[in-house]
């Protein structure tokens, strides 16, 4: 998308007061590029093999990968919930997808108790804007701009279709194939028709967004859908691709093409505006990739989305911010999306409020070498019956009394080796810090439903 002619005039007026020695001092830009079902296979700079993220790979390069980097949830929306919050989605009730079968009086979404990034920043004039999947309420009360989001374009609930019927180059798998956009689209709090390819709307409204903010502290939270089911591509991206012989992995190679076009795009617009070393970029997934759908790849991890191996809850991620945070770095701690927030409000310069127990940190100082040591100590899950710890080279999963194991993930990050008979002290280590964490923890406000998945041999039911 083009830059308006408005939007230009400001920038050049804007680049001549900068000459002058004008410009002011800001606060960082916070941008958030959350991808969906993005396993760590599916990524160049992550090991993938057939796929083709040159802008992705440019962001990791620019910036510094996590090589444990891990998210809150092994399903979306509580996942969204504790990156917005920076706090264990448990501490809310908010452990499950469903809606159905809430607690009397609940309602699907994010409670209203709880307050964003969004509405943290907002106070310290910072403009906010969504662009994408929200997921955590499609109610009055529930909206996006109801936890402090100035802007919105995207759809509300889980999943939705990238295509129309009679949109030109569409491709679609068969057996793929959902009712037309069965979600609506929104600008605002206002229903919209949208006729353009799903992946190409969200890049053109973040640059939208960015052109309307240039010249205010913004944050951008921008969650594409991609590369999430159904599988649906356009016929540019679907040709890139001719030497992937699994229509599957190739749809999800092209869909990954898209969903590295919307970062590149949105990246260099802020290039454009001067403001690529005043922004605070993180780029990571709600969880890893499904692979029951035969597309798409967690590399060497176990398990996938909907469990809590590494395959579930081990994404991409990666961060930048020139000058703050080293380029080319590769960060072997474990780190999850809950250090979001507090990194982003540390950058901003807006203090943690007082009386709110926040479960990530400030991811700055570890990574630009004042601390040296890991910035957290043990990680905990639960969703139902299924849970997990990680502490330092351990990790512990469980699915009810069917499965509990202790793995090596140091030694065996592919967790093929159950060491709960050699080290039953370090099992009942974690499971005990498990129970006192979980004594903190509430009750979930949501019933959860049921996924089966068979690995090595095994079935099992979680709860999600």
């Amino acid at each position: 998308m083009s830059i308006t002619r408005r939007s230009a005039l400001q920038f050049l007026t804007a680049g001549a007061a900068a000459a002058q020695g004008q410009k002011p001092a800001r606060k960082p830009n916070i941008l958030i590029i959350l991808a969906d079902d993005l396993g760590l296979g599916d990524l160049a700079c992550y090991g993938g093999k057939d796929v083709a993220t040159p802008n992705i790979d440019a962001l990791a390069a620019a910036g510094t990968r996590f090589t444990d980097g891990y998210v809150s949830c092994a399903v979306c929306s509580p996942s969204r919930a504790a990156l917005l919050t920076g706090r264990y989605q448990q501490r809310f009730g908010h452990e499950f997808n469903s809606s159905q079968g809430g607690a009397k009086g609940s309602v699907f979404g994010l409670p209203k108790t709880e307050k964003t990034l969004a509405q943290y920043l907002k106070p310290a004039g910072y403009r906010t804007g969504m662009v994408g999947k929200w997921h955590l309420g499609d109610e009055e009360g529930y909206f996006p701009q109801d936890h402090g989001f100035d802007d919105y374009f995207g759809f509300l609930d889980g999943a939705n279709e990238y295509v129309i019927p009679g949109m030109k180059d569409a491709r679609v798998l068969e057996g793929d194939e959902m009712p037309a956009r069965h979600h609506p689209m929104y600008r605002g709090k206002q229903e919209i028709q949208e006729p353009r390819f799903l992946t190409d709307a969200f890049r053109e409204e973040a640059c939208s967004f960015i052109d309307r903010n240039w010249d205010q502290p913004f944050f951008l939270y921008l969650a594409p859908n991609a590369v999430h089911g159904p599988l649906q591509v356009i016929e540019r991206y679907w040709k890139q691709f001719p030497d992937v012989k699994n229509p599957r992995r190739r749809m999800l190679a092209a869909m990954a093409a898209g969903l590295d076009d919307l970062v590149g795009t949105v990246l260099a617009r802020l290039r454009t505006y001067g403001l690529e070393q005043d922004t605070l970029v993180f780029f990571l997934s709600d969880n890893g990739s499904p692979l029951a759908n035969g597309a798409g790849s967690n590399g060497i991890y176990n398990g996938s989305k909907f469990t809590y191996y590494e395959g579930g809850v081990r994404v991409p991620f990666l961060a930048k911010w020139p000058g703050k945070i080293p380029a080319d770095k590769v960060f072997s701690h474990p780190v999850v999306s809950r250090d979001i927030l507090p990194t982003a409000m540390a950058a901003a310069g807006v203090p943690l409020p007082a009386g709110v127990e926040f479960d990530g940190v400030d991811l700055l100082p570890f990574l630009n070498g004042a601390k040296t040591h890991a910035p957290h100590d043990v990680l905990f899950w639960r969703a139902g019956k299924g849970r997990a710890v990680v502490m330092g080279r351990w990790k512990l999963v469980e699915c009810g009394p069917e499965l509990i194991k202790l793995y090596d993930i140091s030694a065996d990050p592919g967790e093929t080796k159950d060491m709960s008979e050699q080290f039953p002290a370090v099992l009942q280590e974690l499971r005990q810090a498990w129970s006192k964490w979980n004594s903190k923890m509430i009750p979930p406000h949501f019933t959860p439903r049921k996924h089966k998945s068979t690995f090595n041999g095994q079935t099992l039911i979680w709860d999600i």
